[in-house]
């Protein structure tokens, strides 16, 4: 069948009565919870995570699609009423958003950002549909050698992509590795690091340690800090929708951008980060009016956010058809569906062909609920930034560890006559550590990414030397191999490079703003 008749196939069952219940509730959580300052789709579908335990595999995984359009989105209304990003890809949105919002324009802002997501969000969703089945001819050629080089490629590039400083990155990477070595072997069934507690002999749950570090690590870091700002949230004023000329400067920066975000998107390094910088530079570049960025130029919130959306569903091509997750929400995403005992990859599409188009069908569902909601909701999300942050990070904690008691809340560890969750001992645990993760500026998703991805790794490697009698050089033999550790060295300087270029500009753009 072609990839028209299985999107034809995956749109039948996307339009089901409760995938698009789920799907209504993806996009306005993601939405909803987008527009907090600091609260991204990450944290939302990690909350998610242990909530929807219980429902079937489909209408949960669409459920977290919808939460991460709807999540892309949110952030553009923080970013132009608050000059708040909530996220890295939001910043660029900021910088022309609120000078925009400032002028008495913030409609307008918000309608472009509105309407380049859909634009870019469609056009996007539709190329995944295209260029997955590609990719997945091409990784149903690779043995336990060509998964293992993957699964380096996957490593490299997330510890490189996630924060600042691949030191730390490699470092939380491999924080993660040491966890998923705890439990018992797969293939000698002795224990390892268990230390004799027999609730460690099956590991750790990736549930319970994402929830940990996204939401018990961030309401730790925001109860700490002592510096708050208070936030002075723009009014919207005069009309939402967007002018004749606002609508001729607005459409070319929309492809332009999803042009841009898709493929970058789609790169094992990717990211929203590096294609909202470069859209943004690439915006300044061809205006025929330069001299008004920085000071409200609508192009510079069209580009980027058509490009940031673009890259939201570009992530989804190496996630679906590799099993490599480019973003935080990507790997939260990549543990729900272990959750339901899927593996992302090439057999996933032979194995669970109705599931995977029923969730790219959903997506274009998504697009169409969010430009339907956004607009005529624009003011009840501007109320909602107005919640004290006190009552939001503290229903955060309480919804959090319900959600671990719900999905593996049994009583395991006893202390004398007192019986208590080993379950929750390790949420508080490991949200002291996504506390002290942040507080030293170390990134959360590769520490997630270790713990799924390593136990893989180490089982591809150890079937790669099995089958060579101990010959390490089985791992070099393949070109399939050799191009994917080129490939990672490309995806480590070539981001770096992008992304540093990119920042100049827009640093280049704030220093001329100070002056």
């Amino acid at each position: 069948m072609d990839t028209f008749g299985l999107l034809a196939q995956g749109m039948v069952a996307a339009l089901q009565w409760q995938n698009l219940i789920y799907a209504l509730i993806g996009v306005t959580l993601g939405t909803a919870v987008g527009v907090l300052p600091g609260i991204g789709p990450a944290l939302t579908v990690a909350l998610l995570l242990p909530v929807t335990y219980r429902l079937d595999a489909a209408g949960s995984l669409i459920m977290f699609a919808g939460i991460y359009y709807g999540g892309m989105y949110g952030g553009s209304t923080t970013s132009i009423l608050l000059n708040t990003p909530g996220e890295s890809a939001s910043i660029v949105t900021a910088l022309e958003g609120n000078k925009m919002a400032r002028k008495g324009r913030g409609g307008p802002a918000l309608a472009t950002a509105a309407i380049g997501s859909f634009v870019a969000g469609l056009i996007a969703t539709l190329a995944l549909a295209f260029v997955a089945p590609w990719v997945v001819k091409f990784a149903l050629a690779f043995g336990p050698a060509e998964y293992f080089a993957l699964m380096v490629l996957a490593f490299i590039t997330v510890s490189a992509a996630f924060g600042d400083s691949a030191v730390r990155g490699l470092t939380a990477l491999f924080i993660g590795l040491g966890l998923g070595i705890i439990g018992i072997d797969q293939q000698t069934g002795q224990s390892r690091l268990a230390f004799g507690v027999l609730d460690l002999l099956d590991g750790i749950e990736v549930t319970t340690l994402a929830v940990a570090l996204f939401a018990i690590g961030e309401t730790l870091k925001i109860a700490a800090d002592r510096n708050q700002v208070k936030e002075e949230v723009m009014a919207v004023k005069g009309s939402v929708w967007m002018t004749k000329e606002d609508w001729k400067r607005s459409w070319i920066p929309w492809l332009r951008g999803t042009a841009i975000g898709f493929p970058i998107g789609a790169m094992p390094a990717g990211g929203a980060d590096v294609s909202s910088f470069l859209s943004y530079s690439a915006e300044k570049s061809f205006a025929k009016h330069p001299e008004e960025f920085g000071h409200g130029a609508i192009e510079g919130v069209a580009g980027p956010e058509a490009a940031n959306n673009a890259s939201a569903a570009g992530t989804l091509v190496p996630l679906l058809t590799l099993g490599l997750p480019t973003t935080a929400t990507a790997a939260i995403m990549l543990a729900g569906f272990q959750q339901f005992g899927l593996q992302p990859g090439p057999l996933l599409f032979a194995n669970n062909a109705n599931l995977v188009w029923a969730l790219i069908a959903s997506l274009l569902v998504a697009n169409f609920m969010l430009i339907v909601l956004n607009l005529p909701l624009i003011g009840l999300w501007v109320k909602l930034l107005t919640i004290p942050k006190p009552w939001l990070y503290g229903g955060i904690l309480v919804f959090a560890t319900l959600g671990t008691l719900g999905a593996n809340g049994a009583m395991s560890g006893h202390i004398g006559p007192i019986s208590f969750s080993f379950e929750l001992v390790l949420l508080l645990a490991f949200g002291v550590l996504g506390y002290l993760l942040r507080r030293f500026g170390y990134p959360i998703a590769p520490v997630v990414v270790g713990l799924i991805l390593g136990p893989m790794a180490e089982q591809q490697l150890r079937r790669a030397l099995a089958i060579s009698q101990g010959d390490v050089t089985i791992l070099f033999h393949s070109p399939i191999a050799i191009t994917l550790y080129v490939v990672t060295a490309i995806a480590v300087l070539l981001p770096l490079f992008m992304r540093l270029r990119g920042k100049g500009q827009v640093l280049g753009q704030l220093a001329s703003d100070e002056d």
